[in-house]
């Protein structure tokens, strides 16, 4: 193999993939990236074994072949270099990189010995979003998911497709968010609806690597495939099913509030300054008030409040919740205000859009009695 590559694009490719390597005594070739000419296209490919990336390229092929190498030992030079121009060529399992006044020897193994990539058998039926758009749906959910391995169901996104909408749901069971996309965002040639859950590293990495675009997605029972023009993901599904949401999702509030973003967001941060191991503060509304204390205490440090205006109906309330949690759901709105509706104490609250119903997070009070 010998190819002429420019230094950008060498390190866009290792960079596409570097995440999907692993460190494993018994399979030392996981940490390497396997590079191949495939139909005069240089791609590089990595695994570790629960998920698989591959990555397309522009460059020269003077010669067709293959070698993997150590994905970091190869970025590390490839970092460091200062020449814009790189030529790669293998001898036998070796990669020679050269430039004009650097030359490395980098030990290999032979293609044969990387781990067999995994292929998607149905790639007929698939869907097919604007790729900025699923990203942005995507980030609204994802800082709910936490790895779980007492409930490994909730260790990632529900992928719940439906002909008319498609819902992405996250979960650690403290708080939950769900995002729909209509049918007017999205294409596909599937018949009928399905549920699957994505690994939160999965969903992660499509993140991190997605460009621009349009990015189609085919299913098989337990795999996933994430496919644009120049980039594969392809991943395991989580078994098992995604817990039922529907009956903790609150329908109606004892209190209902309208509060200026910017204005709670500041009280957050300023309040938590004082709050404890547990991040508790305590949001309190007094009767016929329009104003919403923003509490908390640390015996060590002291006590802080921070009164938010509100618009308010229903029931006096004081009610306490993570601080963070409470950020992370803040984080995802838009709006200039937004709607807080509470059920007391003891049940979950709800933050949503006043404009935009495709997207809620439910966040459960805490306890301190």
């Amino acid at each position: 193999m010998k190819l002429v590559i420019l230094k950008n694009s060498l390190r866009e490719g290792l960079l596409a993939v570097e995440r999907a390597t692993a460190e494993n005594a018994n399979l030392p070739i996981l940490k390497n990236v396997l590079i191949k000419t495939f139909n005069n296209k240089i791609q590089f490919f990595t695994t570790n074994l629960e998920i698989a990336v591959s990555k397309q390229i522009s460059g020269k092929i003077v010669e067709e072949g293959s070698v993997t190498v150590p994905l970091h030992t190869l970025l590390t030079i490839t970092n460091n270099t200062t020449s814009e121009r790189i030529n790669l060529e293998t001898n036998r399992s070796t990669l020679v990189f050269k430039t004009d006044n650097y030359e490395a020897t980098i030990q290999g193994l032979p293609e044969e010995e990387f781990p067999l990539i995994p292929k998607i058998e149905n790639t007929k039926n698939h869907i097919t979003f604007d790729a900025d758009r699923f990203k942005e749906v995507i980030l609204k959910v994802v800082n709910t998911i936490q790895l779980s391995e007492i409930r490994p169901e909730i260790s990632g996104m529900l992928f719940d497709f439906q002909m008319t909408y498609v819902k992405l749901v996250g979960t650690d069971s403290f708080r939950l968010a769900e995002n729909t996309i209509s049918d007017k965002e999205f294409t596909t040639t599937f018949q009928r609806g399905f549920k699957v859950v994505i690994p939160l590293k999965t969903v992660q990495e499509v993140l991190r690597t997605l460009g621009s675009g349009s990015v189609s997605l085919f299913f098989d029972p337990n795999q996933v495939l994430f496919k644009n023009d120049d980039l594969e993901i392809i991943s395991r599904l989580i078994d098992g099913n995604y817990p039922d949401y529907e009956p903790i999702t609150p329908k109606s509030f004892e209190t209902e509030l309208v509060i200026e973003r910017e204005h709670l967001m500041n009280a957050v941060k300023l309040v938590s300054t004082f709050s404890g191991k547990v991040n508790e503060i305590r949001l309190q509304l007094k009767e016929g008030k329009k104003i919403v204390e923003v509490y908390s205490v640390n015996q060590s440090l002291g006590e802080n409040k921070y009164l938010v205006p509100v618009k308010a109906k229903g029931d006096a309330c004081e009610v306490s919740f993570n601080w963070r949690y409470l950020m992370d759901g803040l984080k995802n709105f838009n709006d200039t205000e937004f709607f807080f509706g509470l059920n007391g104490s003891h049940r979950a609250a709800m933050l949503k859009s006043q404009a935009n119903a495709s997207y809620f997070y439910i966040l459960m009070p805490i306890n301190s009695q």
